[in-house]
């Protein structure tokens, strides 16, 4: 059963000190989670200046692939509706001397987006139950040619579908749960951007999916 927002929001209080430390244990199963980010934010094809906005941004694991792309001239929006999250990010930021990065905390299904350039959440969308809400509001706002990139988690078809039991271990403490497998954001993508491309990876469990708007 998916846990609810309450639940959510404390788990990922729980966890925000030693939340990167927590994800890099991944590594242990071969999941190389940062190839995966990677790849999500090269798909948006952000150029300097440009502003981006990250749906769960957390700790800010993605700050400095995203900062890489637009630059101290662009614009990097962070939301997370979990205050203890974000205050490691503005941690991140202010290490790094990133002054570009501005941080919201707000619930995904609340937040109202600017324009943008393109949007990305990386194992986050995936928990919010309105998801497909969001990525219509998201995609109303987009610039023409802008892109919306989504990596997480999902149900491969097949008979690899029924190694997900033994793979839930390690995302169940990150709020993953089986019937997660129902929601499809990349549907979502198609409906709301068309232009779609998705990439599946780790067996299918993994997709990279990227959406761009029409000019």
């Amino acid at each position: 059963m998916a846990v609810s927002r309450s639940q959510l929001q404390a788990l990922y209080r729980r966890r925000a000190k030693r939340y990167d430390v927590t994800a890099n244990l991944y590594y242990l199963i071969g999941f190389r989670e940062h190839r995966v980010r990677r790849k999500a934010v090269n798909g948006l094809r952000l150029k300097p200046g440009d502003t981006v906005v990250e749906i769960g941004c957390g700790t800010g694991l993605n700050f400095a692939l995203l900062h890489n792309q637009v630059g101290q001239d662009g614009r990097i929006i962070g939301v997370d509706m979990t205050p203890a999250m974000l205050a490691q990010a503005r941690e991140r930021a202010a290490r790094h001397g990133w002054s570009n990065i501005d941080l919201v905390t707000c619930d995904a299904a609340e937040f109202e987006f600017p324009e943008v350039d393109g949007i990305l959440s990386t194992f986050a969308l995936t928990l919010v139950p309105e998801f497909d809400e969001v990525i219509r509001r998201g995609a109303s706002r987009l610039s023409p040619g802008g892109r919306w990139a989504i990596a997480d988690f999902r149900m491969p078809s097949g008979r690899t579908a029924r190694l997900a039991p033994l793979l839930l271990p390690p995302t169940k403490p990150f709020g993953v749960s089986l019937d997660l497998a129902e929601r499809h954001p990349w549907e979502s993508l198609h409906r709301h951007l068309g232009n779609l491309e998705i990439e599946s990876i780790y067996c299918g469990f993994v997709y990279v999916a990227v959406a761009t708007k029409e000019n």
